[in-house]
């Protein structure tokens, strides 16, 4: 199905438990209806796709009922008191369920009767290229090749083929298959296709279809064979031979667990090459030896393959259409099979320029519109999640093509919506991080860059053919679509702003949008918050930019979980700019805050606030002064897992941020030039993992109890001052470290080995203008693979160079060094 009910089981679970800071107790009288319902959603759950629509209209009827009505009472009741809740009659909906739930187990027995007296079919699947062209996958053919019939290893091997539906996996496969020299080298060899649709009665099929390729088409005796008798056919018929098995298609571990003890081992070069879309199954399948990931073609690749599959090669591309073609062919963002698709739609007009441009204009919805085999191969990994996936996934369609998308930004949206269910011993960001890796394991959506978590649909096409005609089941859309009438205004829970126009949005069109939970326009300046958004009492997520300090009243805002505030200029004005006032720090149900900007940060205490609220839901929080912090604030932090701090003046004692038992990622910051001793006031924790410290004065002893945190795996170093003007790294130090950024630093003398920084995988130095040079030692760090150096300190470009010469000279060419470009 393409949602499942989570949202609605979180609602009336609020219902039937309110938290102490919401003002209602549920009608008492009420209470049976509504646990009624909370008991059928989780059945209803795993429906048949047949009844998707009507289960999922008849809770979406029941979420807008429920929380339209809520948000009614909270906003009519005086602030400060409480009032019982009176929810709506909700029997039409408890109704509906019921039958669907009736229908459903009709349905299911009758699966089961047809797959009893139904014989299985051998599933052959068309091939999606019938030219065999192959572009850009040379270097892959010439490493499989290798692998296949060049190394000396004699012991089987499993080697798989991973990437996204339509990337080509199948049709690389088969050019290895087909090879002449992969044939003479082996002494037999089989095919077969597993696919989604995998059961017991497919492992007959699949043993047939591989038995069929090693003895010709298997006679009347071995199709009324069991199966037992048919693995142990193919089993006598691989041992003593040199053999190479293509296993295609495989969604999960369960057919590999199935075939893999009929395959034997014989120490003879034999060889099994798998493709899935799925890398778990990947490492699933193999033992020790590495996956081979396939990557989007390159836009030469993608007009090469394009003109191709257009043009005989006998005919020519005119400069004009050429011209078109190429930007088609990067439109298609590297995927053959969308090359595919839209060369044949070309293949139609080859000469006209006109119906070119047209095709340019529509490349997305052409693909998704006229080529069913298109449409069906890039919906079968959608329809083969996990219904707890679906909406994650069908959420990436609310955001822009070519938009990349931070991670820790993508969880918390995803949390706030309700898309994500608790899990035992995870916390909800825990659980959607799991939910995230599920999505690129399964290649439908890949991180962009993993040093910023950047997170992409796996392309345009895959979003706009099989995600955004589901996501209107979600009610998000966008405010450009002339067809959403105002009452689908009402009921959206998103408003996400990506117009970078920083003009400010009506408020009337806020006002709309009573049942939000999401609401992004951090890209729009408003001079104060406009009272219709603290009028949106459903909300979890607040992003805003504002030119004055947040109202008190922001805490009406009883269900927020996530606030981020982007300060402004203009809030220098201010005589007291603490963008978060006091009052915030009372709602329990935050689990992020994050403000931006100058002078704009937290503050805890206040003339109208001087106690102290634990808010045990807090994982971050971003930034505080130092001396808001003290012991007693600390302890009201207990899950905290994010922290920035900054100095701003002298402290009575020292901060033990020890007490923060979870605290993973800690930013420190002092005023530049001023060498406040903020690090001689803190007490680093050891669960530290993160650690950024930005202007602060670095005493020797500093850096050695840095280096003793024993979890620390990445510390970035900006524009701090080493008052020594050296760095010694001793023994027993920065033992899990892999990443390391020296940024600005008055430091110039390093001095570390190999035996220092033994995991350091990634070294970035940038404008240290008085470092004398990098210590040659590093090199010898077995670990590292990359060192990055701008272009501020000759010195420094010059002892990056040596290391990499010296690790060539030792037969090391994996590490790179690379230089990038400076800021003035």
């Amino acid at each position: 199905m393409a949602y499942n009910l989570e949202s609605l089981v979180q609602i009336l679970q609020q219902i039937l438990h309110p938290h102490h800071h919401q003002p209602w107790t549920l009608d008492p009288n009420k209470k049976p209806q509504i646990e009624s319902l909370l008991e059928k959603a989780p059945v209803t759950r795993y429906g048949k796709q047949s009844l998707e629509s009507r289960i999922r209209d008849a809770a979406h009827d029941a979420e807008d009922v429920l929380e339209s009505h809520l948000v009614e009472q909270i906003l009519s009741c005086p602030e400060g008191e409480s009032f019982i809740f009176l929810p709506p009659d909700l029997e039409k909906v408890i109704g509906e369920l019921d039958s669907a739930k009736e229908e459903m187990m009709t349905i299911m027995g009758r699966s089961v009767q047809i797959a009893d007296s139904s014989s299985p079919a051998v599933s052959s699947r068309q091939d999606p290229n019938p030219k065999n062209i192959i572009v850009g996958v040379g270097e892959d053919l010439i490493q499989l090749k290798d692998r296949l019939i060049g190394q000396p290893s004699k012991a089987l091997q499993v080697i798989p083929i991973v990437g996204m539906g339509g990337i080509g996996k199948t049709t690389l496969a088969r050019n290895l298959y087909d090879d002449p020299y992969v044939i003479s080298h082996f002494d037999t060899r089989a095919w077969a296709t597993i696919s989604q649709d995998y059961n017991e009665g497919k492992l007959r099929d699949v043993f047939l279809s591989l038995l069929g390729c090693m003895i010709g088409k298997p006679n009347d005796e071995m199709l009324q064979e069991m199966i037992d008798k048919l693995a142990l056919r193919l089993h006598q018929a691989l041992i003593g031979r040199r053999y190479i098995i293509i296993l295609d298609d495989i969604w999960d571990v369960k057919p590999w667990d199935d075939i893999r003890r009929f395959f034997p081992d014989a120490s003879n070069g034999s060889r099994i090459i798998v493709t899935t879309r799925d890398s778990s199954v990947a490492d699933y399948t193999t033992s020790g030896s590495l996956r081979h990931q396939m990557n989007l073609l390159k836009d030469d690749e993608s007009w090469n393959l394009l003109r191709q599959k257009v043009f005989a090669p006998e005919e020519t591309c005119s400069p004009e259409l050429e011209k078109v073609g190429k930007k088609i062919a990067r439109d298609c963002r590297g995927l053959p099979l969308a090359i595919h698709v839209i060369g044949g739609i070309l293949s139609q007009e080859k000469t006209s320029q006109d119906f070119w441009e047209q095709v340019s204009d529509n490349v997305s919805s052409i693909v998704a519109d006229n080529d069913k085999q298109f449409s069906n191969i890039l919906s079968l990994s959608y329809n083969h999640l996990p219904n707890h996936l679906k909406p994650c996934f069908l959420y990436m369609g609310a955001f822009p093509e070519d938009y990349e998308i931070r991670s820790s930004k993508l969880i918390n949206l995803l949390v706030a919506e309700g898309f994500v269910r608790p899990i035992s011993n995870k916390s909800l960001e825990e659980t959607a991080k799991m939910h995230l890796k599920a999505l690129v394991d399964r290649s439908l959506i890949f991180v962009h860059q993993r040093g910023t978590n950047g997170i992409q649909a796996p392309d345009d096409l895959a979003r706009s053919s099989s995600c955004l005609r589901r996501v209107c089941s979600h009610r998000f859309f966008s405010i450009k679509d002339a067809y959403i009438s105002k009452e689908q205004i009402r009921r959206a829970r998103s408003f996400l702003s990506f117009d970078h126009t920083r003009q400010c949005i009506a408020s009337p069109v806020i006002y709309e949008l009573r049942l939000l939970r999401v609401l992004d326009i951090l890209l729009k300046i408003f001079y104060k918050v406009p009272e219709e958004i603290l009028q949106l009492v459903n909300l979890r997520y607040l992003a805003l930019t504002v030119r004055s300090p947040l109202p008190s009243s922001i805490s009406r805002l009883c269900n927020l979980q996530t606030l981020i505030v982007q300060g402004d200029d203009a809030l220098m004005g201010f005589e007291d700019p603490d963008i978060v006032m006091p009052g915030i720090l009372d709602m329990t149900q935050l689990r992020h805050i994050k403000l931006k900007g100058p002078r704009t940060h937290v503050k805890y205490y206040g003339k109208d606030r001087n106690r102290v609220v634990v808010l045990d839901k807090l994982q971050s929080l971003s930034p505080v002064p130092i001396s808001e912090i003290p012991d007693r604030v600390l302890e009201t932090l207990p899950n905290l897992e994010k922290l920035k701090i900054f100095w701003d003046g002298e402290l009575d004692h020292v901060r033990d941020l020890s007490r923060l038992l979870k605290l993973k990622a800690l930013k420190c910051q002092s005023p530049i030039y001023t060498k406040d001793d903020l690090l001689s006031n803190l007490i680093l924790p050891p669960s530290l993992k993160k650690l950024t410290l930005w202007g602060c004065l670095i005493l020797d002893h500093h850096m050695n109890e840095v280096g003793k945190l024993p979890n620390l795996e990445v510390l970035k170093l900006r524009k701090c001052y080493f008052q020594s003007g050296k760095w010694e790294v001793d023994d027993d130090e920065f033992c899990r470290l892999q990443f390391l950024l020296m940024e600005g630093l008055e430091l110039v003398n390093w001095a570390a080995d190999d035996t220092r920084f033994p995991r350091l995988e990634h070294l970035v130095i940038r404008r240290c203008r008085e470092l004398e040079e990098i210590p040659l030692a590093i090199g010898e760090i077995p670990t590292l693979k990359v060192i990055e150096v701008d272009e501020y300190n000759p010195s420094v470009v010059a002892s990056a160079r040596e290391i990499q010469e010296a690790q060539l000279d030792n037969g090391n060419d994996d590490l790179q060094v690379r230089r990038i470009l400076g800021d003035n």
